[in-house]
């Protein structure tokens, strides 16, 4: 069964990246590439300045997940090993696709080296996942209560009051978490599912690291839109939440195609030129710089781990 979904899952991601490129090529049939260039020449040397400190936040954010995990179990590793873990993690995983490559496989390559074991390895995984996940949920919630009508940039005619409600159902999530972590309930088992509330002081780290990270992934994308068709961060923040979340349900490799046509269809109201050229300078700095450094750093990794091998035979051929 495992092989038959490791198969299935690549065809799942090709079908979404097929189908959404269709739509997207019926959305941008009149735009053309001199449109698309002017758009990306427009932006400031400031915007771009912002748009990269944005990317460094975000990055951070991940870093922290990893340390946030590691404290929950009670490990201890030099931050500078962590942050270059988690950076490869992210950057091959977020380009590639977690279904391909999964972040499992670089961590335990790394970890392993400092004594982490299998199951914990897993844990950690498992426990960064859920950062992400309750850092989505927990503005996802937040900016629906803030603007309502974000709802009717996917489901036209729906009234403000069901994005109200939609808001408050999702942020039932983390505030259940926070209640579980601080009266330390019993564990909650779903399907094989164990979920272990961590310590409040954990918890806390984790509600402050996954809305930091997206907050500013969506700054890439803010800040390369001209201010005179910016919708506002919070329009923003809101649809990257969604069309990131779409990108990562379709196992699409990085999203291709599924989050370009989420944007533009939801934000239908700007200059199609211009979103094109934010999410062109989001893909550029979130994922493609990011991939190229991190296949240096796995290179690197690797070019040391066999160094390390070749000695440490040599070693043993010399004392016998």
């Amino acid at each position: 069964m495992k092989r038959v979904i490791d198969v299935l899952w690549p065809i799942v991601g090709l079908g979404a990246v097929a189908f959404t490129s269709w739509l997207l090529f019926k959305e941008l049939r009149g735009l053309s590439l001199a449109e698309v260039e002017d758009a990306v020449d427009a932006i400031s040397p400031l915007r771009w300045a912002l748009a990269a400190a944005s990317t460094a936040a975000a990055y951070c954010a991940l870093a922290w997940y990893d340390q946030i995990a590691l404290s929950h179990l009670g490990r201890r590793l030099n931050w500078r090993f962590v942050s270059l873990v988690s950076f490869t993690t992210y950057a091959l995983a977020h380009n590639v696709g977690a279904s391909v490559l999964s972040g499992a496989v670089v961590r335990y390559r790394a970890y392993s080296t400092k004594g982490l074991g299998v199951g914990e390895i897993g844990l950690l995984v498992a426990f960064c996942s859920f950062t992400f996940t309750l850092g989505n949920v927990l503005l996802g919630g937040l900016t629906l209560l803030i603007d309502p009508a974000l709802v009717d940039r996917y489901v036209p005619g729906l009234p403000d009051w069901a994005g109200r409600g939609l808001g408050i159902i999702l942020l039932a999530g983390p505030w259940l978490y926070t209640v579980g972590s601080l009266l330390h309930f019993r564990p909650l088992r779903l399907r094989g599912f164990e979920l272990v509330y961590p310590r409040p002081p954990i918890a806390a780290r984790q509600l402050l690291a996954g809305p930091l990270e997206l907050i500013g992934a969506a700054g890439i994308i803010y800040f390369a839109l001209p201010q005179a068709s910016n919708p506002g961060f919070v329009v923003v923040l809101g649809v990257f939440l969604a069309s990131f979340t779409l990108a990562l349900v379709s196992h699409a490799p990085g999203g291709l195609g599924v989050l370009e046509y989420s944007f533009l269809a939801a934000m239908s109201d700007a200059p199609p030129a211009s979103v094109l050229a934010a999410l062109l300078v989001f893909r550029l700095l979130y994922l493609i710089l990011p991939l190229l450094f991190a296949l240096f750093v796995v290179v690197a990794f690797e070019r040391e781990r066999i160094g390390e091998l070749i000695r440490t035979r040599l070693r043993g051929r010399n004392d016998g």
